[in-house]
């Protein structure tokens, strides 16, 4: 894989897909990853918000395993606002 040239939540198939210079496109499975790392009400709602606000870092840290230690972190954004 080379430049990406496109990163984007498609809420129609609830995946991230990414095409790249070289023809490559990647497209990873928000569900599954729910799944996996969504445990509680606030991690699922950090999930969600990061599909919609930052799909590029949603990918990237699918794709070096850093899902679980980032949402480990207490993350807030998909919190509401008191």
């Amino acid at each position: 894989m080379n430049k990406l040239l496109s990163c984007r939540y498609n809420m129609d198939t609830s995946r991230v897909e990414a095409r790249f210079e070289d023809g490559t496109t990647l497209a990873i499975d928000c569900i599954a990853v729910e799944d996996e790392y969504g445990n509680a009400p606030a991690q699922r709602a950090e999930l969600d918000w990061l599909l919609w606000n930052k799909p590029l870092e949603y990918a990237q840290m699918v794709l070096r395993g850093e899902m679980g230690r980032y949402l480990s972190l207490g993350c807030d954004h998909g919190r509401p606002e008191d």
